[in-house]
């Protein structure tokens, strides 16, 4: 079984094209509802809830882990690899900011705008894995209101191009624009309404999904297949919202989402008609 963790429902949008691309796997996705935003969070609370989901993930059985956060990718992912993916485990950490890279750097002629959360652009990731592959320019803007944005179902409203018109307003020429968030593909009317058309706007997710199926092609048996796939859902929001608004994300009805929430310091399977309602005295 495939685990594949975002923040929120940004990375069904990467699920989606895992899903397409490898329909004989089974997967488990964890957002992190509950706790989202990322972008705006200190480094190590992003650690602490990135260690969290991907325990999660793998005690439901996943051995194989994507981070398809890309702010989680861009802070944590080397940290995930080698407090887990130790040569001495059988579990492996994937995350999408290198192939974001390789994907944006084989596509660009040479200027890459970057359209990211706050937490991504600080951390510089972008920019040293672009310089490991070409001489690329990489321009970053954060755009931190974009996210929210898009999980009130409000981005193809004028509201959602006036923000992407500020945030790329002051942009020196570039020729491609990196989606820098698993949540902006689904501003796709927006991009092509404000954004030239000489520019290509990339959604690295479909390529994310190529390199992880090339990754199973070269590790043969390492992650066995059930028939029929069985594919899980996990949040540590409320999971009719959840339900409801990552229809939009994932392009197709969600399965039964179960409730997970922090006890003791990991996350925990939750009885959803145990959630407790009105004053709570504990």
């Amino acid at each position: 079984m495939i685990g594949v963790y975002d923040s929120g429902y940004g990375g069904l949008t990467v699920l989606r094209h895992i899903r397409r691309l490898l329909p004989e796997r089974s997967t488990c996705y964890l957002g992190d509802s509950g706790r989202a935003p990322y972008g705006g969070r200190d480094v190590h609370t992003i650690l602490d809830f990135a260690e969290q989901a991907v325990e999660r993930l793998f005690d439901e059985g996943c051995h194989l882990v994507v981070v398809a956060c890309h702010t989680v990718s861009c802070v944590g992912l080397r940290h995930l690899q080698q407090r887990y993916a130790r040569p001495d485990s059988d579990c492996r950490v994937l995350g999408v900011a290198i192939p974001a890279a390789e994907i944006a750097t084989r596509t660009s002629r040479g200027r890459i705008g970057l359209l990211a959360t706050e937490t991504t652009v600080a951390s510089g990731t972008y920019m040293t894995e672009v310089a490991k592959l070409g001489s690329h320019t990489v321009v970053s803007r954060a755009a931190g209101l974009l996210a929210p944005l898009i999980e009130e179902g409000w981005e193809d409203t004028e509201l959602a191009r006036d923000a992407l018109r500020r945030y790329l307003a002051d942009l020196p020429d570039i020729d491609t624009l990196l989606l820098g968030c698993t949540h902006y593909p689904l501003l796709h009317a927006a991009l092509a309404d404000v954004v030239p058309s000489e520019i290509t706007v990339l959604d690295p997710a479909p390529f994310v999904a190529e390199r992880l199926a090339d990754w199973l092609r070269r590790h043969p048996g390492f992650d066995t297949i059930a028939a029929p796939p069985v594919h899980r859902m996990l949040c540590t929001g409320d999971p009719s919202r959840f339900a409801r608004h990552g229809r939009r994300f994932l392009g197709q009805p969600l399965p039964t989402v179960e409730a997970i929430a922090e006890v003791g310091g990991r996350l925990a399977l939750r009885r959803s008609d145990r959630t407790p309602m009105g004053q709570i005295v504990r």
